[in-house]
């Protein structure tokens, strides 16, 4: 088998735990506030905590695996996230389940970065597409069946059970890897930025615990908003400090690449509304509409169907519209579906909510298999490394604040309408992260039609010669 198929495979195992264990705790979450005796909005802080950890400690993984081979650090990762894994089943506290997932941040924050890293090493720029494909298939798996089995597990047994799941996947994982990972290496090993690591780690944990714990009641809002404020002015350090340093642990020198910087900005904003969906969806579902975890997630999963069906279509899509096409015009009809499910009411048929959530799935999932390509597009060899760090982080700070707005937004409804959640609370939130990602569209229309054109294989006809189409036509 290629390495164009091969490695994506084995890295996608890694993707797989974290997409299986995202989804199934999204569908549990509201069984799991009911056990903790806390309110479900106060349950996003086990999957911002968990985005949190990977933003804070993704910048050194590019570093790690370096100084110490790819597949030494992939091996690693993915231990510490079974392990935290463990540790999340034995929960039995909103604190204890929070430190856990910061655990298992630790290991995804090694672990998809580093499989990335191998890939884009490994693969030409112009198979690079259908690698990331082949990458994210087997990955979506978790998606498609995180919803329904978390559902089931949660409805008929009990919700620690949906963390073991991941036991048995990080032991074969484990073993593809030491059989068929290899150990890359970069020649050049600049020492460890430790003040960017610091200024970088602590700004980004106090700005997103600011911002997550903003309106919830959880700590004192002067704490919060020492949190929030500190942890900005420690990020805005870190870019002064970052553009004087030769090798700064997240490179902003990146943003000097035109594709690089649209892609992230755009991608950036996309996150933000697609993030919020996991939290919203399975509330809207079950507190809202009264349904079962197992109801509830046979519905959600459509998505995911959706998002593995376009993995074969964006190649050719790619190829013959170009980045730029597709990114501006799929940034609108994605987010329109992104808000859709604001106007689900109980009386809605599911069959009508499962087919928007399958057709909203593909077009999210073209969004982001064509970003993630072309981010890498114009970006050479020797940055790979810091090319992944600075796009992971942009990724999970993204979707971590998605979560956070969606949250914001619908405690506020909540208040408004008499501080119970019903059915009619959600709207609001759903509208605006769908705003938020079809407002992505205008940073991608600054592209290029020909941007990212080496690895799209889309190439713009040439211009007819005025001479030659007079002689034609007479």
């Amino acid at each position: 088998m290629p390495d164009r198929i091969l490695l994506p495979l084995i890295v996608a195992c890694a993707l797989f735990m974290e997409n299986l264990d995202s989804t199934v705790l999204s569908t549990a979450l509201p069984a799991i506030a009911r056990d903790f005796g806390e309110s479900p909005i106060h349950l996003k802080l086990a999957l911002t905590s968990y985005l949190l950890a990977i933003a804070v400690f993704i910048p050194a993984s590019g570093w790690l695996a370096d100084r110490y081979g790819s597949r030494t650090i992939f091996r690693l990762a993915i231990i510490t996230f079974t392990i935290g894994s463990i540790c999340c089943g034995i929960s039995s506290s909103i604190i204890e389940i929070v430190f856990a997932r910061i655990l298992q941040g630790i290991g995804g924050a090694m672990m998809v970065p580093v499989g990335r890293l191998v890939i884009l090493r490994s693969v030409p720029k112009h198979e690079l597409v259908g690698a990331l494909a082949w990458l994210t298939v087997p990955a979506l798996i978790g998606p498609v069946v995180g919803p329904p089995l978390g559902g089931f597990i949660t409805t008929y047994f009990e919700w620690r059970w949906i963390f073991w799941i991941n036991v048995p996947v990080g032991i074969l994982g484990l073993a593809l890897a030491t059989l068929f990972i290899p150990d890359l290496r970069e020649q050049h090993r600049p020492p460890f930025d430790i003040l960017g690591f610091v200024l970088s780690g602590a700004g980004l944990a106090l700005f997103m615990t600011g911002s997550t714990t903003l309106g919830l009641n959880i700590l004192p809002r002067p704490l919060v908003l020492t949190f929030f404020f500190g942890g900005a002015a420690m990020l805005v350090g870190y870019v002064f400090h970052a553009l004087r340093v030769p090798d700064p642990i997240i490179d902003l020198k990146l943003f000097r690449i035109p594709t690089f910087t649209v892609s992230m900005i755009g991608s950036f904003l996309f996150r933000i509304g697609v993030g919020a969906t996991p939290f919203l969806l399975p509330l809207l579902l079950q507190v809202g509409f009264g349904m079962s975890p197992f109801h509830s997630g046979l519905i959600t999963f459509a998505s995911a169907i959706g998002a593995i069906a376009m993995k074969f279509v964006a190649p050719p899509l790619l190829r013959r519209h170009g980045f730029r096409s597709i990114l501006v015009i799929n940034s609108v009809v994605a987010g329109f579906f992104v808000s859709l499910p604001g106007t689900f009411g109980p009386a809605t048929p599911v069959a009508l909510m499962t087919g928007l959530l399958l057709i909203g799935g593909f077009f999210r999932s073209l969004q982001f298999t064509s970003v993630n390509a072309l981010a890498f597009a114009d970006v050479p060899q020797a940055r790979m490394s810091r090319a992944t760090t600075l796009t992971s982080v942009a990724q999970q700070l993204s979707l971590s604040l998605g979560i956070s707005i969606g949250a914001m937004t619908l405690e506020a409804s909540t208040r408004l309408s008499g501080g119970v959640i019903t059915a009619d609370t959600f709207w609001p939130a759903f509208v605006v992260v769908g705003v938020l990602s079809a407002l992505s569209g205008l940073v991608f229309a600054r592209l290029p039609d020909h941007a990212g054109s080496e690895m799209s294989g889309h190439r713009r006809e040439p211009a007819p010669d005025p001479v030659t189409a007079m002689r034609e036509r007479g």
